[in-house]
């Protein structure tokens, strides 16, 4: 990870918790050094991003380096989120991907009119999951210089 920090952190929100499990495998067959931390919904991301409720301790809830947001999640959506993140001067430059099963182009054009860095339709099997992960991480990892 080119000068990095051994192990970067993504923080992911999906309310699909085999979404979760999947990427936290796909993520270790890739054998990229990352912590992979899964909240459910928008408000437990943004209790996490804040350290409010259950992520007072900045030890278990590290600045994430990327963050993996899918689009349908209840209490808040990733739409609000998205909103919120890049309309704060704190968290504004954490790079935000879209991680979702949607393909319209609606959801593609307002994402992206919101501040996201890009946005992936969920691979349809673990293989391409696996390969989707690799290449994130390589590429946000070690191609991209983000800021510290």
């Amino acid at each position: 990870m080119n000068g990095r920090q051994a192990t970067v952190t993504i923080l992911m929100a999906d309310d699909d918790e085999e979404d979760g499990l999947l990427v936290r495998e796909a993520l270790a067959e890739s054998r990229l050094p990352i912590e992979l931390h899964i909240v459910e919904n928008g408000e437990e991301l943004m209790d996490y991003l804040y350290h409010r409720g259950l992520y007072t301790d900045i030890d278990k809830a590290p600045r994430p380096s990327l963050i993996l947001l899918d689009l349908n999640m209840p209490k808040k959506d990733g739409t609000e989120v998205l909103k919120e993140i890049k309309s704060n001067p704190k968290l504004w430059q954490i790079p935000v991907i879209i991680l979702t099963t949607s393909s319209a182009e609606e959801d593609i054009v307002n994402t992206y009119n919101l501040g996201a860095n890009s946005f992936i339709i969920k691979p349809a099997n673990f293989t391409s999951l696996v390969e989707m992960m690799k290449t994130l991480g390589k590429y946000w990892f070690e191609i991209v210089k983000l800021p510290l």
